[in-house]
Protein backbone atom coordinates (compact mmCIF):
# COMPACT_ATOMS: atom_id res chain seq x y z
CA UNK A 1 0.00 0.00 0.00
CA UNK A 2 1.19 3.48 -1.26
CA UNK A 3 1.14 6.23 1.85
CA UNK A 4 1.39 9.83 1.72
CA UNK A 5 3.92 11.68 1.15
CA UNK A 6 4.89 12.68 4.97
CA UNK A 7 6.40 16.24 4.17
CA UNK A 8 3.31 17.09 2.29
CA UNK A 9 3.33 19.05 -0.84
CA UNK A 10 6.49 22.34 -1.52
CA UNK A 11 5.38 25.38 0.18
CA UNK A 12 5.04 27.35 -3.64
CA UNK A 13 3.12 24.73 -5.12
CA UNK A 14 -0.21 26.63 -4.50
CA UNK A 15 1.05 30.15 -4.13
CA UNK A 16 0.02 32.77 -5.28
CA UNK A 17 1.59 34.42 -8.59
CA UNK A 18 5.09 36.86 -7.81
CA UNK A 19 4.89 40.34 -9.00
CA UNK A 20 7.64 41.77 -11.60
CA UNK A 21 10.86 41.57 -10.52
CA UNK A 22 10.94 44.56 -7.94
CA UNK A 23 14.76 46.36 -8.14
CA UNK A 24 15.68 48.47 -11.00
CA UNK A 25 18.78 48.26 -12.64
CA UNK A 26 20.28 51.11 -14.43
CA UNK A 27 22.27 52.40 -17.14
CA UNK A 28 21.50 55.97 -16.66
CA UNK A 29 23.18 57.36 -13.60
CA UNK A 30 20.33 59.72 -13.11
CA UNK A 31 17.98 57.49 -11.93
CA UNK A 32 18.13 54.06 -10.48
CA UNK A 33 20.07 52.94 -7.72
CA UNK A 34 22.85 54.66 -6.55
CA UNK A 35 26.14 53.56 -7.55
CA UNK A 36 27.92 50.92 -5.16
CA UNK A 37 30.87 53.01 -3.88
CA UNK A 38 33.42 49.69 -5.23
CA UNK A 39 32.37 50.91 -8.66
CA UNK A 40 33.67 54.54 -8.70
CA UNK A 41 36.68 53.50 -10.71
CA UNK A 42 34.92 52.23 -13.71
CA UNK A 43 31.79 55.23 -13.69
CA UNK A 44 33.04 56.34 -16.91
CA UNK A 45 31.82 53.15 -18.58
CA UNK A 46 28.09 53.18 -17.26
CA UNK A 47 26.07 53.58 -20.36
CA UNK A 48 24.40 52.67 -23.23
CA UNK A 49 27.00 53.17 -25.98
CA UNK A 50 26.61 52.48 -30.09
CA UNK A 51 29.07 52.58 -32.95
CA UNK A 52 30.92 50.74 -35.81
CA UNK A 53 34.18 48.50 -35.75
CA UNK A 54 36.04 46.72 -38.01
CA UNK A 55 36.20 42.64 -37.21
CA UNK A 56 38.84 40.08 -38.97
CA UNK A 57 40.79 36.81 -38.13
CA UNK A 58 43.57 34.97 -40.16
CA UNK A 59 40.80 32.72 -40.91
CA UNK A 60 38.30 35.21 -41.91
CA UNK A 61 37.93 37.96 -44.50
CA UNK A 62 37.86 41.34 -43.00
CA UNK A 63 34.23 42.76 -42.05
CA UNK A 64 32.20 46.07 -40.89
CA UNK A 65 29.75 45.77 -38.19
CA UNK A 66 27.49 47.99 -35.64
CA UNK A 67 27.29 47.67 -31.94
CA UNK A 68 25.52 48.63 -29.26
CA UNK A 69 27.17 47.94 -25.59
CA UNK A 70 24.74 48.66 -21.88
CA UNK A 71 26.85 48.20 -19.22
CA UNK A 72 24.42 49.10 -16.23
CA UNK A 73 24.38 48.36 -12.36
CA UNK A 74 21.88 47.38 -9.99
CA UNK A 75 23.52 49.18 -6.38
CA UNK A 76 25.58 46.01 -5.75
CA UNK A 77 29.37 46.16 -6.54
CA UNK A 78 29.33 44.66 -9.67
CA UNK A 79 28.32 46.01 -13.20
CA UNK A 80 26.27 43.83 -16.20
CA UNK A 81 27.67 44.43 -19.52
CA UNK A 82 25.47 42.87 -22.47
CA UNK A 83 26.51 43.42 -26.18
CA UNK A 84 25.19 43.02 -29.43
CA UNK A 85 26.85 43.29 -32.90
CA UNK A 86 25.30 43.46 -36.96
CA UNK A 87 27.34 42.93 -39.90
CA UNK A 88 27.29 45.79 -42.42
CA UNK A 89 27.53 46.11 -45.97
CA UNK A 90 29.31 48.59 -47.89
CA UNK A 91 26.42 51.41 -47.87
CA UNK A 92 26.46 50.82 -43.85
CA UNK A 93 23.39 48.90 -43.86
CA UNK A 94 22.55 45.93 -41.99
CA UNK A 95 23.49 42.27 -43.51
CA UNK A 96 22.20 40.16 -40.76
CA UNK A 97 22.97 39.44 -36.60
CA UNK A 98 26.13 38.86 -35.42
CA UNK A 99 28.61 38.61 -32.20
CA UNK A 100 26.55 38.71 -28.92
CA UNK A 101 27.75 38.76 -25.62
CA UNK A 102 26.85 39.19 -21.58
CA UNK A 103 28.74 39.03 -18.62
CA UNK A 104 29.73 40.88 -15.06
CA UNK A 105 32.29 43.23 -14.08
CA UNK A 106 33.89 42.45 -10.23
CA UNK A 107 36.30 44.73 -8.75
CA UNK A 108 38.40 42.90 -6.47
CA UNK A 109 38.40 43.32 -2.88
CA UNK A 110 41.47 43.56 -0.54
CA UNK A 111 39.55 43.26 2.80
CA UNK A 112 36.53 45.92 2.34
CA UNK A 113 38.03 48.18 -0.16
CA UNK A 114 38.09 47.66 -3.67
CA UNK A 115 41.51 47.71 -5.62
CA UNK A 116 42.09 48.24 -9.23
CA UNK A 117 41.75 44.66 -10.20
CA UNK A 118 38.89 42.76 -12.27
CA UNK A 119 37.44 40.01 -12.44
CA UNK A 120 35.35 39.41 -15.57
CA UNK A 121 33.22 36.99 -16.53
CA UNK A 122 31.84 36.79 -20.52
CA UNK A 123 29.67 34.20 -22.29
CA UNK A 124 28.21 34.06 -25.49
CA UNK A 125 25.77 31.79 -27.22
CA UNK A 126 28.26 30.29 -29.01
CA UNK A 127 28.91 28.01 -26.49
CA UNK A 128 32.03 29.93 -24.67
CA UNK A 129 32.61 31.05 -21.76
CA UNK A 130 35.56 33.76 -21.05
CA UNK A 131 36.73 34.56 -17.66
CA UNK A 132 39.21 37.65 -17.35
CA UNK A 133 41.66 38.96 -15.27
CA UNK A 134 42.22 43.15 -15.51
CA UNK A 135 42.92 46.18 -14.03
CA UNK A 136 41.63 49.72 -14.51
CA UNK A 137 44.27 52.53 -15.15
CA UNK A 138 42.58 55.96 -15.30
CA UNK A 139 40.20 55.31 -17.82
CA UNK A 140 41.60 52.46 -19.24
CA UNK A 141 40.60 48.98 -18.53
CA UNK A 142 42.88 45.72 -20.07
CA UNK A 143 41.60 42.21 -19.45
CA UNK A 144 43.65 39.15 -20.02
CA UNK A 145 41.94 35.84 -19.85
CA UNK A 146 42.93 33.61 -16.97
CA UNK A 147 40.57 30.60 -18.48
CA UNK A 148 38.01 29.78 -21.38
CA UNK A 149 35.45 27.30 -21.54
CA UNK A 150 33.84 26.40 -24.00
CA UNK A 151 31.00 23.61 -25.08
CA UNK A 152 31.83 20.35 -27.18
CA UNK A 153 30.11 21.98 -30.09
CA UNK A 154 32.19 25.71 -29.72
CA UNK A 155 34.84 27.07 -32.46
CA UNK A 156 38.13 26.33 -30.27
CA UNK A 157 39.25 29.62 -28.62
CA UNK A 158 42.14 29.59 -25.97
CA UNK A 159 42.42 32.77 -24.94
CA UNK A 160 41.68 36.67 -25.25
CA UNK A 161 43.18 39.89 -24.37
CA UNK A 162 40.66 43.31 -24.59
CA UNK A 163 41.56 46.68 -24.26
CA UNK A 164 39.11 49.50 -23.28
CA UNK A 165 39.31 53.07 -23.07
CA UNK A 166 36.98 56.43 -22.63
CA UNK A 167 38.72 58.86 -25.21
CA UNK A 168 37.11 62.16 -25.53
CA UNK A 169 33.86 61.00 -24.03
CA UNK A 170 33.76 57.91 -26.55
CA UNK A 171 34.33 54.28 -25.65
CA UNK A 172 36.80 52.62 -28.01
CA UNK A 173 38.28 48.99 -27.54
CA UNK A 174 40.31 46.62 -29.49
CA UNK A 175 40.22 42.61 -28.85
CA UNK A 176 42.45 39.78 -29.61
CA UNK A 177 41.82 36.42 -29.75
CA UNK A 178 43.92 32.88 -29.78
CA UNK A 179 41.92 30.53 -31.69
CA UNK A 180 41.60 27.07 -34.26
CA UNK A 181 45.70 26.85 -33.74
CA UNK A 182 46.32 31.04 -34.10
CA UNK A 183 47.83 32.76 -31.43
CA UNK A 184 46.27 36.00 -30.34
CA UNK A 185 45.56 38.09 -32.90
CA UNK A 186 43.84 40.91 -33.94
CA UNK A 187 40.47 40.30 -34.24
CA UNK A 188 38.06 43.28 -33.24
CA UNK A 189 37.84 47.36 -32.81
CA UNK A 190 35.53 49.85 -32.50
CA UNK A 191 34.47 53.24 -31.56
CA UNK A 192 31.45 53.81 -29.84
CA UNK A 193 29.48 57.05 -28.81
CA UNK A 194 27.24 57.18 -25.30
CA UNK A 195 23.50 57.16 -26.49
CA UNK A 196 22.17 56.62 -22.99
CA UNK A 197 22.94 57.26 -19.62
Amino acid sequence: MVTDNPLGPPPWLNAPPVDPYPYEETHDLRKGPDLHPALLGLLPYIGLWRGRGRGGFPTVEDFDYAQEIRISHDGRPFLHYESRAWLLDEQSQPVRPAGREVGWWRPVFDGDRPTDDLEVLISTPTGIVELYLGKITGTQVELVTDAVLRTSTAKEVTAGHRLFGIVEGALLYAQEMAAVGYPLSPHLSARLIRVGG
